[in-house]
C-alpha cells in the first residue's frame, strides 16, 4: 500500500511558542488515521500545520512523495489537501449550493454525489449558510471539502457540539466516505470510541509529541492507554479537576 501523507520530524507552533516537537507519522493511500489527545496537547496545531497556517520550525511534509512543506495553504489545497476546520468556516452569505460550487474541482465528488451523501443539503440547497443548524453547517463543511476532490481529508472535531442523532448521521457519512469510497483521512475527535470505529490507525499526542501509535481496533480495547492519555474510563471520559481547554 503506497504512502499518501508522510510527516517526518515536524516541529511548529505560533510566534515564539513551539507546540509540536519532532512529530513523525504516515497515512497510507485509502486509510484513515485518528488523532487523539487531551485538550491543549497540539492536535489542532498539527492539523493547522499540515494545512500551512502555523509557524514552521522544522521537518518535512510529503504528499504522494512530493514535498509540500514550503507551499502556501492554497497551494496545498490545490495539491489535494481538503480541510474541515473546527470552526467550519462556511460562507454564511452564500447558499448551500453556492458554497459547494464556488470551490468545486473536477472529480467524483460533484453536486450529485454530495447530495446523495447528505440529502439534507439538497433539501436546503437554496438556504444561506447562516440559515442552517449546526449539524447542517458541519455537513456543508464536509461537503465543501469533498467538492475539492481532495486526496486526503483533514477533519478537526467534526462531531463537536452536535446532538447524538446528528453524530450518528455524520458518522455514517464518514464511514461511507472512508470505507466505501476509499477517501484517506485524518480525524481529530474528543470521543475516542466514535472515531476509532471509522479509522484504521490512531496516534495520541501528549504535549506536542506522539506518545502512542497503533491500530484503531487495538487501542479501542486498551483501557489502560485510553485512561492514561485520554482520561477515558469504563463509564466514559474522566474529567480532571484542573483540566485545561
Amino acid at each position: 500500500m503506497s504512502e499518501l501523507l508522510a510527516v517526518s520530524g515536524l516541529s511548529a507552533g505560533y510566534g515564539d511558542a513551539v507546540v509540536l516537537s519532532d512529530v513523525t507519522f504516515s497515512i497510507p493511500e485509502g486509510q484513515a488515521l485518528a488523532l487523539l489527545g487531551r485538550n491543549g496537547m497540539g492536535k489542532t496545531t498539527l492539523v493547522n500545520t499540515l494545512v500551512g497556517v502555523t509557524r514552521y520550525r522544522g521537518g518535512t511534509i510529503a504528499l504522494s512523495g512530493d514535498d509540500i512543506t514550503g507551499l502556501r495553504p492554497d497551494q496545498r489545497a490545490q495539491n489535494g489537501i481538503g480541510w474541515v476546520p473546527q470552526e467550519r468556516n462556511i460562507f454564511k452569505s452564500l447558499t448551500v449550493e453556492e458554497n459547494l460550487t464556488c470551490v468545486a474541482r473536477p472529480g467524483r465528488w460533484d453536486l450529485t454525489q454530495i447530495y446523495k451523501l447528505f440529502p439534507r443539503l439538497q433539501e436546503r440547497r437554496r438556504n444561506l449558510g447562516n440559515q442552517l443548524s449546526g449539524g447542517e453547517q458541519q455537513m456543508l463543511a464536509i461537503g465543501r471539502a469533498l467538492a475539492l476532490n481532495p486526496r486526503i481529508m483533514l477533519l478537526d472535531e467534526p462531531l463537536e457540539g452536535l446532538a447524538p442523532i446528528l453524530i450518528e448521521e455524520l458518522l455514517a457519512a464518514l464511514r461511507r466516505i472512508i470505507r466505501d469510497e476509499g477517501v484517506s483521512a485524518l480525524m481529530v475527535e474528543q470521543n475516542a470510541q466514535k472515531v476509532l470505529s471509522v479509522t484504521d490507525r490512531a496516534i495520541i499526542l501528549e504535549r506536542g509529541a506522539i506518545v502512542y501509535q497503533g491500530e484503531s481496533t487495538t487501542l479501542a480495547t486498551d483501557r489502560g492507554t485510553l485512561e492514561r492519555y485520554l482520561g477515558v474510563t469504563e463509564t466514559g471520559p474522566r474529567r480532571a479537576r484542573n483540566a485545561q481547554n
